[in-house]
């Protein structure tokens, strides 16, 4: 699960900012060692902390800001077991929702979600279809009403096509 995002160098003694996507924030240290994506690079937490909405990092191994620089933008994971079984239906981890089928209000086959973002206007479910395009649906109980990971699909309400008061379709 990705649990964080190094951005800039912070300082010139291998301080970095970074960005947590956890709960609690000042928690990512007990999260224990994270890894890039392709779990090739290790970063262990030596120190920590909050600055406004970044923590600022010094892992284990980097000494100057020429250690540091090139991590901007890694992407910071751990394993799923790391984090407890959530025990009710309303809630889960996003992690969890990637790769259950998604089914329009009435019963269309859209796709799998692959993935959950936030490009600053908030949360959003990428959907892939099977033969199309991938598309977003913002990621609220307007627009995904239904979350069954037991029988793994989710339910979203896609907005009609913008129709004029005659019912024809506006020109682009």
């Amino acid at each position: 699960m990705c649990v964080a995002k190094i951005g800039a160098a912070h300082g010139i003694q291998g301080e970095v900012r970074v960005k947590p996507f956890i709960e609690n924030p000042n928690c990512l240290a007990d999260l224990g060692i994270l890894e890039d994506q392709s779990g090739k690079r290790q970063f262990e937490i030596l120190s920590s902390r909050p600055q406004k909405t970044v923590l600022v990092i010094r892992f284990k191994g980097f000494l100057t800001r020429n250690d540091v620089e090139p991590l901007n933008g890694v992407e910071l994971f751990v394993s799923r077991d790391v984090f407890p079984e959530i025990d009710t239906k309303d809630e889960f981890y996003q992690a969890d929702l990637v790769g259950l089928v998604v089914e329009s209000t009435t019963g269309e086959l859209l796709g799998k979600v692959s993935g959950i973002y936030n490009f600053g206007a908030g949360d959003l479910v990428e959907i892939a279809p099977e033969h199309a395009p991938r598309f977003y649906v913002p990621f609220t109980k307007e627009s995904i009403p239904v979350i069954d990971m037991d029988a793994g699909k989710l339910v979203a309400y896609l907005l009609p096509d913008a129709q004029d008061v005659d019912g024809e379709e506006e020109p682009d």
